[in-house]
């Protein structure tokens, strides 16, 4: 993505969204991140009238493409640093560390679905319930299903796109390297495979039909590697050209285009007298999703050069009160995600059990909406209330210790403990909170707010 200017340009930082207390964060990836799990809980949801305009509604990619690039752009910019400061074992521990936050991520989701879904099929006496999910195998066969959703080879309905990240971050580690040895080497072996799977059919299968992956890894990577190499360039002597002036143009032009005729199809589908533009010669080459379908890759290219070129990197809109929200919930991605897919589960549930009118399914999403923000900014509200930096913990000791003989006359143990906690505390702010009569700074106040909590007394 083009506008880099440096190499903190990440998904992770510091939990504030606020564009200038974070010069070195991108916000736009947490925008674009945030507004592609907005849309995929609306589009889980079956029939939704708010899938009308969501991103496929304008373009023949959707959600998942932005979804993957950002990660692989993430996933570059947060590791490369590791590789560039600690070294490379650092670095891969610091990789399968998230492999494992996302494997257990991925069963907790399982488990959290299967429950709702077969609570809902007794509760409420429909047995589609488990087939439309695709946990009738999980009824039917337990002691199978279960050791191949460990293996991953078993992904119900909405439970796809966290396998395929954790296998390409899987071998992230080695593309790591290869970004550090040589920029563009990576990107041309992952489209050589990519042009290979299209050409041969190569897939994995799963259980229990041994059907293909929804998103095939072998197809799909080719779109993490260019997010990664995009995200590795700042890293490296070696820029990628995507500034100049003809890039952005023709990027416009192909999203016009493309924009039209996609809004075409949508109004077709709910339509049928409205004209589908070019749809019998290009659906051909937009359907086919698990192979990630070149038109597709240039249609999502297309869209995001357009989208950096219009939004730039201290935009208005990223200050703005709603795209706050979106921002927590691209920061909070994993948590935000994982919700997403339950509330989508419930969202079918009461749809189909209720009625699934228009104002129904405006509450819905609403309600699901707001909840993903709502976790978002809790999240957000609870990483940054528990920061408590080194140097004030080094203080806070340090000068606890050397204090306690001027306080052991003190009578009770609670007096005493008070006592110690006071003296720490107000050491520390004159040590780096009260500087020519400013007041202290935000995590000096946490400290106090820590304290008082600790103690109980009344400050």
């Amino acid at each position: 993505m083009p506008e880099r200017r440096s190499p903190q340009t990440s998904l992770y930082g510091s939990t504030q969204a606020d564009p200038n207390q974070q010069r070195g964060r991108d916000l736009r990836l947490d925008l674009f991140r945030g507004l592609a799990l907005l849309f995929i809980f609306i589009d889980h949801i079956p029939n939704n009238v708010l899938s009308y305009i969501t991103l496929h509604s304008v373009a023949f990619s959707d959600a998942a493409e932005v979804f993957v690039f950002i990660s692989g752009y993430a996933a570059a910019t947060v590791y490369g640093k590791a590789l560039q400061r600690r070294g490379s074992i650092v670095a891969t521990a610091q990789i399968y560390r998230r492999v494992w936050q996302l494997y257990v991520a991925h069963i907790f989701v399982f488990v959290m679905l299967a429950a709702a879904v077969c609570y809902a099929t007794l509760h409420l006496q429909n047995q589609a319930y488990s087939e439309d999910f695709g946990i009738d195998n999980f009824i039917d066969e337990p002691q199978i299903a279960i050791i191949k959703v460990l293996l991953l080879q078993y992904q119900p309905q909405f439970l796809d796109i966290l396998p395929i990240y954790m296998v390409l971050l899987g071998v992230f580690p080695l593309v790591l390297l290869l970004l550090e040895r040589c920029l563009p080497f990576p990107l041309i072996l992952s489209g050589t495979i990519y042009l290979l799977t299209l050409h041969f059919g190569w897939e994995p299968h799963s259980y229990p039909d041994n059907e293909a992956w929804y998103f095939n890894p072998l197809a799909w990577q080719f779109l993490f590697i260019i997010g990664a190499t995009a995200g590795y360039a700042p890293y490296s002597r070696q820029l990628l050209p995507l500034n100049s002036v003809w890039l952005v143009k023709l990027a416009i032009v192909i999203t016009v285009v493309v924009g039209i005729i996609s809004i075409s199809w949508t109004i077709h589908e709910a339509y049928d007298a409205f004209p589908a533009l070019l749809w019998q010669e290009l659906s051909p080459l937009v359907e086919d999703k698990a192979n990630l379908a070149p038109l597709r890759l240039v249609s999502f290219f297309a869209l995001a050069v357009t989208a950096v070129h219009v939004v730039d990197r201290d935009h208005g809109l990223l200050r703005g009160r709603i795209a706050q929200l979106i921002i927590r919930c691209g920061q909070h991605s994993l948590q935000v995600f994982c919700l997403g897919i339950l509330l989508s589960v419930l969202g079918h549930i009461l749809l189909t059990s209720l009625r699934g009118d228009i104002l129904v399914q405006l509450a819905i999403n609403l309600a699901g909406i707001l909840l993903m923000m709502g976790i978002a900014g809790l999240l957000t509200w609870y990483k940054a209330d528990s920061i408590l930096p080194s140097g004030a913990v080094i203080a806070a000791s340090t000068n606890s210790e050397t204090r306690r003989k001027s306080v052991v006359g003190i009578g009770s143990t609670g007096e005493l403990t008070t006592a110690i906690a006071r003296s720490a505390v107000r050491a520390t702010l004159r040590a780096g909170g009260r500087v020519r009569g400013q007041p202290p700074t935000p995590q000096f106040r946490t400290i106090r707010v820590l304290s008082k909590d600790s103690v109980g007394a009344p400050w």
